[in-house]
């Protein structure tokens, strides 16, 4: 059981080696913030509460929080950032009654699974436990000094250990599970007397061990562990998680990925199984993608819902939806608000915004099509621009089913086209064309003989 469990969530700090004006927790690795990457780790778990304890750019980091929608979260403001100890005492107050156990977490930790604290959820100890990591190269790290029983003794900070504390290799990866009764105890017992002048909550452990209640170490795979201080470690966070994702598509899915090394797919876009990605596939955070269609090459997706067989060619899309059996490139730009039925066609070098084109009807190439409602079994010929732009307010172009509209037409919205009428080609159309009528919006052209010669 977990719902006597609570976990604190440290994600106060600035992150001063970003060198970022954005908190660090905010930053995004895959689609999604540092800290939402611990807070989805911490969703299946449970647990009775969630307090994340918020210091610098409290509102953008709080925002970030109701954002993720986690049964049972909430605020705790460190308004003076005095170490890590002193984050926890603050958040300390804020526990539920029923709360025994207490999980500490870093706000800074991408690769963090339900998985890894599951086992620190179940190591069980008498003071509790912490997870550790074996690194090659542990410079940085606080080092994790073990009693004679196999339990942890204390933890040094690596700028106050001796060189022989250095030498360990076991670091600490800042995550806890602690006796709710013993952490308080021990909490009120901090000292500041280190090199950053603190309250360390590495100082916790050593305080439980000293009272018979020493603490576990369970060790866990260093990647799973690994904070991110800096914007290259971002990077390589980033392309972790994304391997991840592709890995599960491949494997748990079955999606085709031709070349993983240039695809990016964000943690939560979900793609279907029988779809394909091609090299050069970008899919952004709130994108699907349905069965069997086929996406890219090059193509960028963002928040978008792509229906079944659909084929996506080098194409840029936000905030779409395209239908079932759409065909969409290539070239072809996908603005906010376009909507695509089943079986349309959106061609080369076209551009919808704030469109709805009906099931059957086509784009094919070379036109715009904006604040435009668009029925079923549509041409729209090369060269059409609906004019949805005045200068100073924008207005509704309403094509209606079976509607053809001729090349390089001109539509000056607000206007509209009837069921089954036509427009010539080179036409500017400013009124109203009735069903089945054809509109002529052109001057007549005229021949001069001989004009070249004279002139």
């Amino acid at each position: 059981m977990t719902a006597d469990v609570a976990a604190i969530v440290l994600a106060a700090g600035q992150g001063t080696r970003f060198r970022s004006d954005t908190a660090k927790v905010l930053h995004r690795a895959a689609g999604r913030s540092l800290l939402g990457h611990v807070l989805e780790a911490v969703r299946p778990l449970e647990l009775g509460q969630v307090l994340v304890v918020v210091g610098h750019q409290a509102d953008e980091v709080s925002a970030e929080v109701e954002a993720r929608r986690l049964p049972g979260a909430g605020i705790v403001l460190q308004a003076e950032q005095r170490g890590t100890g002193h984050a926890v005492q603050e958040a300390v107050p804020a526990l539920d009654p029923g709360i025994r156990r207490v999980l500490i977490l870093p706000g800074d930790t991408p690769l963090l699974t339900p998985e890894v604290l599951t086992e620190l959820l179940t190591a069980g100890h008498a003071g509790g436990a912490l997870l550790t990591a074996r690194m090659s190269d542990p410079s940085g790290y606080g080092r994790v000094v073990r009693a004679e029983a196999g339990t942890v003794a204390r933890v040094v900070e690596h700028r106050d250990a001796t060189p022989a504390e250095r030498a360990i290799d076991e670091i600490n990866a800042g995550m806890y599970l602690l006796d709710r009764e013993l952490l308080e105890s021990a909490l009120a017992r901090l000292s500041d007397d280190n090199a950053q002048g603190e309250l360390y909550l590495t100082d916790v452990v050593e305080l439980l061990a000293g009272q018979g209640a020493p603490v576990a170490a369970v060790v866990a795979e260093a990647a799973r562990i690994a904070g991110v201080n800096d914007r290259s470690q971002l990077a390589v966070a980033a392309a972790a998680l994304r391997r991840a994702h592709l890995e599960h598509l491949m494997r748990e899915v079955g999606v085709s990925v031709t070349d993983p090394a240039t695809t990016y797919v964000d943690v939560d876009v979900e793609v279907a199984r029988d779809a394909v990605l091609l090299p050069g596939t970008i899919l952004e955070s709130g994108t699907t993608v349905g069965p069997r269609s086929v996406i890219g090459p090059h193509s960028h997706l963002t928040r978008c819902t792509i229906g079944a067989d659909v084929t996506l060619h080098s194409t840029r899309a936000s905030d779409a939806v395209v239908g079932d059996g759409a065909t969409v490139g290539p070239y072809t730009h996908l603005r906010p608000g376009t909507q695509l039925g089943r079986s349309t066609k959106v061609g080369a070098f076209a551009e919808t915004k704030n469109a709805v084109v009906g099931e059957g009807s086509k784009v094919p190439h070379l036109a715009y099509v904006g604040d435009a409602t668009i029925g079923e079994q549509v041409n729209i010929s090369c060269g059409v621009i609906t004019v949805n732009y005045d200068g100073r307010t924008k207005s509704h172009t309403t094509i209606e089913d079976g509607a053809f509209v001729g090349c390089d037409t001109m539509l000056i919205a607000p206007v509209t086209i009837g069921a089954g009428a036509y427009t010539a080609a080179g036409s500017t159309i400013t009124d109203d064309v009735p069903a089945r009528a054809l509109a002529i919006a052109r001057s007549r052209q005229t021949v001069k003989e001989g004009w070249v010669d004279r002139r």
